[in-house]
């Protein structure tokens, strides 16, 4: 090294050090924020490590960590990741991410069982820190802080009447566009003293702006292409909010950014913010609401209607039953888990099985449990008919058919690799599914013997076919997934019909199958919905709708009846198109988050739902 360099070098490293003692002298308190640690990436265990061991030796009051925990949300990720940050010796909070709650094997339930909870509410030296999960909870689409955390703040706001405290508010996302309901949460902290919004998720050190509030996003925790990961040291000097980057074992950077945060002043907040435009139903004024229902909790999954009643179930545990055609509620009965099962009604037997590990049966008429059978695990997925049996593939490398009216088990299978998420399919004596171990499965529905098992060859679980509810037509099995092909199985040995990946039209999870059988439809990540044949041996298109739905990765089935399709979005808006060419029919936006089904009772009434726990009816008049 030349002298100049020496020279150079102790001038710098000079600076720092007067710069550190004079900042040291002013901080009021500092805090390490970690984020995006990804337990279960290939160095992440490593990484966390690291980070949890050069903490320790800092001048930290306490640690936050912003969401995506681990990789795939497992529950062995999630305990390993536990046991790593308990090695902290000071104080620490965390929320989830979306790694951590799309592709949850428990529904979202473990991390509160391993961590305490998903949300926290503490304050540290006159400063108000509060933290949310940022979903979406066990559906692949944009961003959302769960309906239930929402009802969670607003308490935490109530009990809090002083509006010049200073808040510091952390999500795993960004308070933009990206999170389906953002507005919701600046809404319900407009007009309180919030110094700065803090998030992870893009791996990057990033300054924004939330209508008015400054916004930091910062860097995963992973090394990615250096030797060593890294954090963020946030520290409170003065008037301002310090970020600076450490780099565990070997330095801190200097600050790459300050967020001036004077305790007298409040924030001043954007003027008429930008909001979901819902201006495109006045163009249809013959559909409306007819009923709509509220809950307190997430909704994840479709609606059973039988009897006059909607069945539904939500992440508060609750299975309901409500009049169809004044949603007034009938009867509740409330399960120890978050529910994303799709309720089975077959004759005046309602079987749902529930994050807790039980299948239930309730009585259609008033909700009363006539049996429940625990499980191995956690089930995520829904029940499928089969004679008078309940089909149920779980969490716990299990699927199992239970008699509906007595809860004996039939018979069970157990070699499933990965956890099962979506509805099995039963047709021709055999029940199909696939599941996030990359395979799909095709068992006698009697016996639960293996017919046949397919895998799409990936090696990344992420390419699961494991969200989709798949379709047949004679002997084709047609099913979309993650890794954007089409794949057309015959139904008797599981061989390859044909398998297409569209590079301008990517397929994911949504699709649907015509009335008579002839057609199977697909919706696109361009936001494109398909027409296949699908009574032919090879890839043939009939149509293209030229409706376009925008960007788009809503994993919702697609249903028709009597010639009309019905598409559920990610962004709240339910389409309904003729089914012989994709034209528009109607359309209308509820919501601006996923939505989970649109299930039409006939021509003119539709029953439809999205993940913020909204259901309701929507009538359309000619």
């Amino acid at each position: 090294m030349n002298k100049r360099l020496i020279t150079h070098t102790g001038i710098f490293l000079l600076s720092c050090l007067l710069t550190l003692t004079a900042v040291a002298q002013d901080t009021l308190f500092r805090f390490a924020l970690v984020t995006d640690t990804h337990i279960g990436n290939e160095s992440g265990q490593e990484d966390l490590e690291r980070t949890v061991e050069d903490i320790n030796h800092q001048n930290v009051a306490f640690v936050i960590f912003s969401g995506d925990v681990t990789e795939f949300g497992t529950d062995d990720e999630l305990k390993l990741a536990k046991s790593i940050i308990s090695r902290l010796n000071k104080p620490w909070y965390i929320v989830p991410g979306n790694h951590d709650t799309k592709w949850s094997e428990s529904g979202c339930n473990t991390f509160r069982t391993v961590f305490g909870d998903e949300t926290f509410s503490f304050e540290h030296k006159g400063y108000w820190f509060i933290g949310t999960n940022s979903g979406p909870n066990m559906r692949m689409g944009p961003g959302q802080v769960p309906r239930e955390n929402i009802v969670w703040l607003d308490k935490q706001l109530q009990k809090k009447s002083n509006k010049q405290q200073p808040i510091i508010y952390i999500n795993h996302y960004p308070q933009d566009s990206s999170l389906s309901n953002w507005y919701e949460v600046l809404e319900r902290l407009h007009g309180r003293n919030v110094k700065a919004m803090i998030c992870g998720h893009g791996h990057t050190n990033r300054a924004f702006n939330f209508e008015g509030i400054p916004g930091i996003m910062c860097r995963s925790n992973l090394r990615a292409g250096a030797p060593i990961g890294g954090y963020n040291i946030v520290s409170i000097v003065g008037d301002s909010l310090l970020f600076n980057e450490r780099t565990p074992g070997v330095a801190t950077l200097a600050s790459w950014h300050g967020v001036p945060i004077p305790t007298a002043d409040k924030p001043v907040w954007m003027e008429h913010p930008p909001r979901p435009d819902y201006s495109m139903n006045k163009a249809f004024p013959n559909v409306r609401i007819k009923w709509e229902v509220q809950e307190s909790g997430d909704m994840g999954s479709a609606v059973a209607i039988a009897d006059g009643k909607v069945i539904y179930t939500n992440t508060n545990g609750d299975i309901k039953a409500v009049n169809q055609n004044t949603g007034k509620l009938i009867w509740k009965y409330t399960t120890k888990g978050k529910i994303y099962a799709t309720p089975l009604v077959y004759e005046k037997y309602v079987v749902v099985p529930g994050t807790d590990g039980n299948v239930y049966c309730l009585d259609l008429r008033n909700g009363k449990r006539l049996w429940s059978q625990p499980t191995g695990k956690a089930i995520v997925s829904s029940a499928a008919l089969y004679n008078n049996l309940a089909i149920i593939a779980g969490s716990d490398g299990h699927c199992r058919a239970w008699e509906i009216p007595t809860g004996k088990l039939r018979w069970e299978y157990a070699a499933i690799h990965g956890f099962v998420e979506t509805r099995p399919l039963v047709q021709d004596g055999k029940v199909y599914f696939g599941s996030w171990g990359n395979n799909f499965y095709a068992l006698d529905a009697s016996t639960g013997k293996a017919a046949w098992t397919w895998t799409n060859g990936a090696t990344n679980r992420m390419f699961s076919p494991a969200a989709c509810w798949p379709v047949i037509s004679g002997k084709q099995l047609f099913m979309v997934s993650p890794d954007r092909f089409m794949t057309v199985l015959n139904t008797d040995n599981g061989q390859e019909i044909w398998r297409f990946k569209d590079a301008d039209n990517w397929v994911r999870e949504s699709m649907g199958i015509s009335e008579d059988n002839n057609r199977v439809y697909a919706k696109t990540m361009q936001g494109n919905i398909l027409a296949f044949n699908a009574r032919s041996q090879q890839r043939e298109l009939l149509w293209q709708s030229p409706v376009q739905l925008g960007y788009d990765i809503c994993p919702s089935p697609i249903n028709e009846q009597k010639g009309i399709i019905y598409v559920p979005t990610n962004s709240g808006i339910v389409y309904a198109l003729s089914a012989k060419d994709g034209a528009l029919l109607w359309q209308h936006k509820f919501s601006n988050c996923l939505v989970n089904t649109v299930q039409p009772i006939d021509e003119s009434t539709v029953i439809t739902s999205s993940t913020d726990g909204k259901l309701l009816c929507l009538e359309i008049n000619k």
